[in-house]
């Protein structure tokens, strides 16, 4: 017999951004239903660098960023665990006089965001860094990012959630998602089915096809970034690494090992992906240039994930063009771990209040179209139901 369940919200995606709006939802007395394809935080919610940074962010991003930093903080408090969350600091790397110019400009365009951002020269950087290559001239220091442990803290936002009362559904693929004219309905096969008020697309690099089904069309395309991960080294580095301009980044975790990423991978199939050998090779040459003492380290793993990327690098977040009580969040390019918990806050935010304090208007699906398709009213079943959840980033 087919299990039927009713919330006030419906989500679909269990990533950390699924995740932290059921928990902030539940906080609010809100009921909740969130359905994972997998399990929660096992796509690139887990499986990210583990960067919690700010800077070289969009300014459009910086707004939403300061609200997941203030979360961050409280991690503790709101999961259950630290989630080998530091503030170690985040260095922005210049490799040219180019690099050092464009980062001065950034930081002279994000005074207003408080981030404390601190030029390096090359002098200052050999003094604070000796540890660097030569191939690195300058750097900009954001004192208070940091980095986490992802395998530890996207999960953990889903149980937290679920000991606050949410019904979260691991294992459970959507076939049909639509509106019936008076709320939202989900089915998985002909075992469950959930009705809902509102209902948050979180599903990450497969949320255009749920957002199409409702007539909000956007150009996302998948991407497979690249990472990697060597055996424990002495520790020598204390802050996490980026490039200006894109590339190399590293950081190394208290037990020794670094962890670094770059490059594309590619994909299996809809659901899975791997690192490329050609590639690998390539950014390992490029750390070593900045990390010397990798020369000689030892790889132990390496994997890929898949991410939606939008044309102009932004996300989709907010409300439907089309369909009232539909919100969605994703394609967050790669940079979806750190505003995860404030992405999770404001979809609560939009769900209880109608609005949100953070701005997120550069993010709406409507600039994608000027006259989006009207929602079809009946239910639609999903053309691609073996692909529809997955974790945000």
């Amino acid at each position: 017999m087919m299990e039927r369940l009713k919330a006030d919200v419906a989500i679909i995606g269990g990533g950390i951004m699924g995740s932290s709006a059921a928990l902030f939802l539940r906080r609010m007395g809100l009921s909740v239903v969130l359905l994972e394809r997998d399990l929660c935080g096992s796509r690139s919610s887990g499986v990210n660098y583990g960067g919690v940074r700010r800077q070289g962010r969009p300014l459009s991003q910086l707004p939403l960023s300061q609200r997941a930093q203030g979360l961050w903080a409280q991690l503790p408090e709101l999961i259950g665990t630290d989630g080998e969350y530091l503030r170690s600091g985040h260095l922005k790397i210049a490799r040219s006089e180019a690099d050092l110019a464009s980062l001065e400009s950034y930081r002279e365009r994000t005074r207003g965001f408080d981030m404390g951002l601190q030029m390096l020269s090359t002098r200052a950087l050999r003094e604070r860094c000796p540890w660097l290559g030569k191939a690195a001239v300058g750097a900009s220091l954001c004192p208070e990012d940091g980095q986490a442990n992802p395998r530890l803290v996207s999960p953990a936002f889903a149980l937290a959630a679920r000991r606050l009362g949410a019904d979260i559904r691991e294992q459970t693929r959507v076939d049909e998602a639509a509106h019936d004219g008076a709320e939202f309905v989900l089915r998985s096969g002909d075992v469950l089915e959930v009705r809902a008020r509102h209902l948050l697309n979180c599903a990450g690099a497969w949320a255009a096809t749920i957002a199409g089904q409702f007539g909000d069309i956007v150009p996302m395309e998948s991407g497979h970034p690249e990472m990697a991960v060597t055996e424990p080294l002495p520790v020598f580095m204390n802050l996490s690494l980026g490039v200006e301009g894109g590339g190399v980044y590293a950081r190394q975790v208290a037990r020794g090992n670094c962890v670094i990423g770059g490059g594309r991978g590619y994909a299996l199939d809809d659901q899975r992906a791997r690192a490329q050998r050609s590639g690998m090779a390539g950014l390992m040459q490029q750390t070593v240039e900045l990390l010397p003492a990798l020369k000689n380290a030892h790889i132990i793993r390496t994997w890929s994930g898949t991410e939606g990327y939008l044309p102009d690098r932004l996300p989709v977040m907010g409300r439907s063009a089309t369909t009232p009580g539909l919100i969605h969040a994703f394609g967050f390019a790669g940079g979806g771990f750190q505003l995860g918990p404030g992405v999770g806050a404001v979809l609560a935010d939009l769900v209880r209040d109608g609005e949100s304090a953070t701005p997120i208007e550069a993010f709406s699906v409507t600039r994608f179209s000027a006259s989006p398709r009207a929602a079809t009213a009946g239910l639609v079943p999903s053309a691609v139901a073996s692909s529809v959840l997955a974790s945000s980033h």
